[in-house]
């Protein structure tokens, strides 16, 4: 191949996340050349209960892709991948018909189930498969729920689908997904890359209710004469296999070495750390790299600014629609709260804790509230607790694997927050990059479209081209000694409570 960028073309990243699906049309070089987005509706019948119509997710899809070749040649777009919310499915009937709405990964219903469905395999042997201790974020446990609460919704049951196996088939009529979003479901043998027949067998299911898998990167197919005219995109347009997009911002930061980890500041605050070897641990959760090889040993907490939006809306008593600027406002306040805030603690555990306690039930907390501290204080140990967290999560992954972090590359949304920055690097004692696109898992998706055109031999080479420049924000070394005894404090918080409300 030639290296003209208009020979190459472009590859674009869908990602569809949990309220949007953006499209981003990416060169070469890892360059943003267009983008579009289009929301999608997140409903709550009842509370912890959380839903979206799966339907949504393809117009969404459709909306973005029509506006992005609005804006680009679509004859430049030579493949595309998807970057998928984890942990959400939807049922199909034989029919392709959505027999009731997706249960989204933030819903909680299932929580009864987990320990009876996890007992009857075994904990270990679910963990051993799975990579992924008992938990309500697989959709294993909701399919349990499903089973016992609307059976004869569960009998018709004709196909399960995560948000990439839904819009792969929308895209090209075949059922396809990608190791790296089948893992999360629960169902996936880590080891063999397969489904797992012991875990079907106990919901009463079989692999042909499953789409097929491939390694992240395959060229899946190319879409159909009707998705043609529907989105804008040339029928030669090729659908590469992606990931969830955990992994595929992963990728996209050019995670792919133990030394470097992905740290996602989003509604949940997730940070990964890769390594070549399929391990297991209650320090993190094992999830498969979106590249052909790989792992991220990952850890997850699930109030990241999901807590910080729950503190200004029913704490303080903020509407968000009325005072927008309500974020920047409150980061200015916390910056002029001293490093400690004051010795305010927070336990960030909202909705429950993941590793290393895996505690469905755990609560959050406020450890040495006064009378003199402000809002500023208040929010400013939100964001501390939360970075006391991941450090002490980050550093039981290097423990268990042997290997040592050196840097953190910040993306998702809490990312745009300097001071959030820089107290992670205070903290944490690691540099924290930033990279020039804060559209990491769109990019992932990118990464893996290029592979599998051929535009780079190897995913390494992809992602070492088109993750693109960063800046590095150091530790303060005064702050990092004054914190290095806070996190100590923190991290006696939970098992202290744990004894007072078990």
């Amino acid at each position: 191949m030639g290296s003209s960028k208009k020979h190459h073309g472009l590859v674009v990243g869908l990602d569809c996340s949990t309220t949007a699906t953006k499209a981003i049309a990416f060169d070469r070089d890892g360059r943003a050349i267009a983008r579009a987005a289009e929301p999608i509706a997140l409903r709550s019948p009842q509370s912890n209960y959380y839903e979206q119509e799966a339907d949504e997710w393809w117009s969404s899809a459709r909306k973005a892709l029509k506006e992005l070749t609005r804006t680009v040649d679509p004859l430049r777009i030579k493949a595309l991948a998807i970057a998928n919310q984890r942990e959400t499915f939807v049922p199909l009937s034989q029919q392709g018909k959505s027999l009731r709405p997706a249960i989204v990964w933030l819903d909680e219903r299932c929580k009864e189930e987990v320990e009876p469905f996890a007992r009857r395999i075994g904990k270990d042997t679910i963990h051993r498969i799975t990579g992924k201790p008992a938990d309500y974020a697989p959709v294993v446990y909701r399919l349990a729920w499903m089973k016992k609460h609307e059976p004869d919704l569960f009998k018709a049951i004709g196909m399960i689908c995560e948000v990439q196996s839904f819009l792969v088939w929308k895209l090209t009529g075949t059922w396809v997904t990608s190791w790296a979003s089948a893992d999360p479901l629960g169902l996936f043998d880590m080891r063999r890359k397969a489904w797992a027949p012991v875990i079907l067998a106990a919901l009463g299911l079989t692999s042909r209710q499953l789409p097929s898998l491939c390694c992240p990167g395959t060229v899946i197919g190319r879409i159909t004469e009707a998705v043609s005219s529907a989105t804008g995109l040339s029928s030669s347009t090729v659908i590469v296999a992606g990931g969830g997009d955990g992994q595929a911002a992963g990728l996209g930061a050019n995670v792919l070495s133990p030394e470097r980890a992905y740290l996602n500041l989003g509604t949940a605050v997730v940070a990964g750390v890769y390594g070549t070897r399929y391990r297991t641990s209650r320090a993190f959760r094992t999830l498969c790299s979106c590249s052909d090889t790989g792992y991220y040993y990952e850890c997850s907490l699930r109030a990241g600014t999901f807590g910080l939006d729950w503190l200004i809306k029913q704490v303080f008593g903020i509407d968000f629609r009325q005072q927008p600027d309500i974020h920047a406002r409150l980061e200015q306040e916390a910056a002029g709260v001293p490093p400690g805030s004051g010795g305010l603690l927070h336990l960030p555990y909202l909705c429950g804790v993941m590793n290393p306690y895996w505690d469905m039930n755990a609560r959050g907390a406020f450890v040495g509230l006064s009378s003199s501290q402000s809002r500023g204080h208040i929010y400013r140990s939100m964001l501390e607790g939360i970075a006391f967290e991941q450090t002490a999560a980050i550093r039981a992954v290097e423990k268990t694997i042997g290997s040592t972090v050196r840097e953190l590359v910040a993306i998702g949304g809490g990312a745009a927050s300097k001071l959030w920055c820089h107290l992670f690097a205070d903290i944490t004692g690691n540099d924290i990059c930033l990279p020039g696109s804060t559209d990491a898992s769109a990019l992932g998706a990118a990464i893996a479209a290029a592979v599998g055109i051929g535009l780079f031999p190897t995913f390494a080479e992809a992602a070492g081209n088109m993750s693109g420049a960063e800046k590095t924000i150091k530790p303060d070394r005064k702050n990092r000694k004054m914190y290095a005894g806070l996190s100590e404090t923190y991290q006696r918080i939970y098992p202290a409570l744990k004894k007072i409300i078990p």
